[in-house]
């Protein structure tokens, strides 16, 4: 049995949907509060600016998907299978959250630095658990030997791309999505030596 939304989910919906098409500065409280079907002054009964709707959506989203990754990235799986399930845990909630997922990543540089500073806190913990998988890879000879801080930066970034494109309605779904770049993830962190593309680049470096 599906449960109703309350006003202030209803709200949350709304507003990570605006901010996303119209941007954080380019969103109106009148305008939000129109699309819910409520009252300007209900809506700040819920909420006493945007800047807190906002950073609620934030904290909100980032809480959900943290302690699937951490569980993940603290499991005792082969470390390329815990950076196969973070990637494919990351991606897919990407997709099925979009709205909010797009505040989180686009949003978030309009927040004011009380709540900044929180915002930075949460996403550099989120980050941490995708380095510490991967550092780990690199001690194990299992990665490949780069910065870590970058090559999660690339990974994330290349996850983060779905929020931009992706369509319910298109020809894969959110699961195959996932699954093919958490594959892709992993394929490419493995470290090969004496492989035939590492030859190349050290042929064409030399």
């Amino acid at each position: 049995m599906t449960t109703e939304p309350t006003t202030r989910e209803r709200i949350r919906q709304e507003a990570a949907a605006l901010f996303r098409e119209k941007g954080f500065n380019g969103t109106s409280m009148a305008e939000l509060a129109s699309e819910v079907g409520i009252t300007k002054s209900s809506l700040y009964h819920h909420f006493p600016s945007k800047q807190a709707l906002l950073s609620e959506i934030i904290e909100l989203t980032v809480n959900r998907v943290t302690p699937l990754v951490h569980d993940v990235a603290h499991s005792d799986l082969p470390t390329s299978e815990r950076l196969r399930q973070a990637v494919y845990i990351h991606t897919f909630e990407a997709m099925r959250d979009r709205d909010a997922v797009a505040c989180f990543m686009e949003e978030g540089r309009s927040l004011a630095p009380d709540y900044m500073a929180a915002h930075i806190r949460n996403r550099d913990r989120y980050e941490l658990l995708f380095r510490q998988i991967y550092e780990e890879g690199v001690g194990q000879g299992v990665f490949v030997d780069q910065d870590p801080g970058l090559a999660v930066k690339a990974i994330l970034g290349m996850c983060n791309s779905v929020v931009r494109w992706y369509r319910p309605d298109g020809s894969r779904s959110a699961d195959e999505i996932a699954t093919e770049f958490a594959r892709f993830t992993v394929r490419g962190a493995a470290r090969y030596e004496d492989s035939p593309a590492e030859e190349l680049v050290h042929e064409r470096s030399a």
